[in-house]
């Protein structure tokens, strides 16, 4: 076992990169691409995980009701900001150096310490710190281990293979979840963070980083295996064989009291299903699990036909079939029939056709084999269910009917398309329904990506004959796009925020001046129209000199004196000093203003003016001045209509807002049918209640206060999504299971209310 890594012991190490490293060269590739793309991935992780922690802080320092503790919030506020550019190249500075050592010899520090007693001089009290933050480290690793244990092990078989050593543990893995998070702490002593504020940052990085961590490992064991590093390593689970049964002792009955069908070693009930994982994600080297679960769904089939034939007429006579279609024949025709112009509208008129083509001139009518049969049907079901989530007038129903035959022809071939829920065929089909879903808008449509999704399936309608490496190539390409996609659609988010966190600062900094202002007017005896000019003209420039340079710049400092000298000029008689009107005129000319306007409201502003001692019509015409100029951040401060009070379910729903994370989807009703559109909280303030959305594109679609919005979600006129788990795909096809089970839990029920209305 190779020694755990401390990246950061020494700037020799420190320095160590995989181009210096004593490698085999397959091995330095292998590692060099790997570490390519955990940076690629874990750096757009932690970017965004920094964004959601500096929220954090000033969510924390905002609440918090002791000004020592809010104190704390914004140093480590004022920490983050100045240093966290450093963060993300340190990480993986750190990350790549650990791989550059998984071949470094073990050194016997433990057999030595076991084997050197401890003396007393050398025992310390542990700092309570210390011993704070490595508990969460602790923790946070073990609950990413359990969660991801079975690809953690294969992972610690292919770093072995690589380091020329044993199999690593989770524990010693250079990018297992504790060695991640040993990285973060290294690198984050660049933000000069409290205690504190590190174990919130490591609590943030295991929410924001490590919740796509299995994902991220069975990308890194994809990637080995494609560098032939154990490329056929599985995890096989050892089954528990059933007790062997007294011979003559009868099947245990199953919940509807018909005995248990059983196929292999496994006895399974499909009122089970949901606990046996057949109907989810099966694996492919497993036939016997994919022969059961085909099994239990072909049972299900029939206890719904079952049902369907007693609800079915008495009088209406079935056609008589004497044959069955022979599965490779039906393959046969089903090929002449892919890239059919106009393509089928559902899978009925496919099945039509088929028998239509595959009988014999003046022949008997044929049928489908069972098999075939409960795969049209198990097709048909899933496409109904599909149906239900897509909007109408769709482009994506048109690559839906193109896709139905070659994805008829896979079902027919591999029965993984409906027990595995990464079949590339799966895959491709979710990707096409998605981009039609009735929750996406207008303005949600993209040229671009109805254009990848045409050209993906006409390469799979013009190029699929039984091989499934055509819907991968397909499928891979458009992920390709997707990803790329997503992408810009994050940079377009970000760009939106970062204006949206412009507008606040500019509404803080207006409120800040307002503040100001009236502190140093208070209650002196003002002319009203000195007021005006400086409640006007003198706040921008304060806001403007906040915004620009801060609180604790000496240009601000400059503005505050510069605010005393006018109000004491004016309300006390004091002489204002030389060079003040200049210092005015100047500052008026940066917020916009005219130079001969600026002149003469420095004089008003210095002159000491009282009222009634200067031409009122002077007066009038700089005020129609005032009034038809646009001020400084006008457009962010937005006038609103005084509403009455929250109700307490209004009130429950602001309370839960403000404690959202970003990055929640939101569904708002648009009209009186009920109709809804899906929308991304971007952003939201604590401090003026804007609430930033946007669509699935990263643009900006509007802005709605957190007070509109908590009304609106207690009119049911807004919700949050939080049911839509996994893809749409998926969800149809759950949708189809509950369906079936649906169909057999009552089966018992439906036959006895048929025969009492036959009575």
């Amino acid at each position: 076992m190779s020694n755990p890594f401390d990246p950061f012991a020494s700037p020799m190490q420190r320095s160590r990169s995989l181009a210096t490293a004593i490698l085999p060269h397959r091995v330095r590739v292998t590692l060099e691409e790997l570490h390519a793309l955990l940076a690629d991935e874990l750096s757009r992780q932690l970017e965004r995980m920094l964004v959601h922690y500096e929220q954090q802080l000033f969510r924390l320092a905002d609440q918090a009701r002791n000004p020592s503790v809010q104190g704390l919030h914004f140093e480590a506020l004022r920490a983050l900001r100045q240093n966290r550019a450093d963060l993300v190249p340190l990480f993986l500075i750190a990350l790549e150096n650990s791989l550059s050592r998984i071949r470094e010899a073990v050194t016997p520090t433990a057999d030595v310490a076991e084997a050197t007693p401890m003396a007393f001089r050398d025992m310390r009290l542990i700092d309570h710190a210390e011993a704070s933050e490595d508990t969460v480290l602790r923790i946070m690793a073990m609950r990413q281990e359990s969660r991801a244990s079975l690809p953690l092990q294969l992972l610690g078989q292919r770093f072995g293979v690589l380091a020329g050593a044993p199999a690593f543990d989770a524990e010693h893995l250079p990018v297992g979840p504790q060695q991640l998070g040993k990285l973060l702490q290294g690198a984050s002593e660049v933000l000069k963070l409290d205690t504190d504020a590190r174990q919130l940052l490591l609590l943030t990085f295991e929410r924001h980083v490590l919740s796509g961590y299995e994902h991220l490992i069975e990308m890194m064991n994809a990637l080995l295996a494609r560098h032939n590093v154990l490329p056929s390593l599985s995890f096989v689970p050892l089954r528990k064989r059933p007790r062997a049964e007294k011979r003559g002792a009868p099947e245990p009955p199953s919940a509807n009291g018909a005995p248990l069908q059983r196929s292999g070693p496994l006895a399974l009930d499909p009122h089970d299903a949901p606990h046996t994982g057949w109907m989810g994600d099966v694996a492919p080297s497993d036939p016997v699990a994919e022969t059961a679960a085909f099994d239990m769904l072909q049972q299900l089939l029939a206890e719904r036909r079952n049902l369907l034939g007693k609800l079915r007429p008495a009088g209406k006579i079935q056609p008589n079939v004497h044959a069955a279609l022979p599965t490779p024949d039906v393959l046969s025709v089903l090929g002449k029939l892919q890239g059919a112009s106009p393509a089928p509208r559902n899978l009925a008129e496919v099945r039509q056709a088929l028998l239509l083509e595959g009988r014999q001139p003046g022949g008997d009518p044929i049928a489908l084999s069972r098999e075939d049969s409960d795969t049209f049907e198990l097709l048909g079901l899933l496409y109904t269910e599909i149906g239900r989530e897509l909007r109408e007038g769709a482009e994506s129903s048109a690559l839906m009917e193109r896709l139905q035959v070659p994805l008829l022809r896979v079902a027919l071939q591999d029965r993984e398309f409906f027990v595995r829920q990464h079949h590339p065929a799966r895959q491709l089909l979710n990707a096409v329904a998605e981009s039609g879903a009735r929750w996406l808008g207008d303005d949600d449509a993209d040229p671009q990506l109805g254009a990848q999704l045409q050209q993906a399936v006409d390469h799979v309608v013009e190029n699929y004959n039984g091989d499934s490496q055509v819907f991968e190539a397909a499928n891979q390409e458009l992920q390709e796009k997707l990803q790329s996609m997503a992408r810009k659609a994050e940079v377009t988010e970000r760009r939106h925020v970062e204006a949206a966190r412009g507008k606040e600062k500019l509404v803080l900094a207006k409120q800040r001046a307002a503040a100001v202002l009236d502190e140093a007017v208070l209650d002196k005896p003002l002319p009203k129209f000195l007021r005006t000019l400086l409640s006007q003209a003198w706040a921008d420039v304060l806001t403007l000199t906040l915004l620009r340079h801060g609180e604790d710049s000496e240009e601000w400092k400059q503005q505050l004196a510069a605010t005393t000298q006018i109000v004491a000029a004016n309300g006390e008689g004091v002489p204002a000093s030389e060079g003040l009107s200049q210092q005015i005129e100047s500052a008026l000319t940066q917020v916009g203003y005219h130079v001969d306007e600026a002149t003469v409201i420095a004089r008003r502003l210095t002159a000491g003016i009282a009222e009634g001692e200067d031409d009122a019509a002077s007066r009038t015409e700089l005020a129609m001045k005032f009034k038809a100029r646009a001020r400084l951040g006008e457009e962010a401060v937005a006038k609103v209509a005084p509403l009455p009070p929250r109700t307490p379910a209004e009130e429950a729903c602001y309370g839960q807002l403000r404690t959202l994370p970003f990055g929640t989807w939101f569904e708002f009703v648009s009209n009186q049918q009920g109709d809804v559109v899906r929308r991304r909280l971007a952003w939201f303030s604590p401090v003026t209640n804007n609430a930033l959305f946007v669509n699935q594109r990263g643009h900006r679609i509007g802005e709605h206060s957190l007070d509109a919005l908590a009304r609106m979600m207690a009119n049911e006129q807004a919700r949050i999504v939080t049911a839509d788990k996994g893809r749409l795909v998926d969800r149809a096809w759950q949708a189809t299971l509950n369906a079936l089970r649906h169909f057999s839990g009552r089966g018992d029920q439906a036959s006895k209310a048929t025969t009492e209305a036959d009575a």
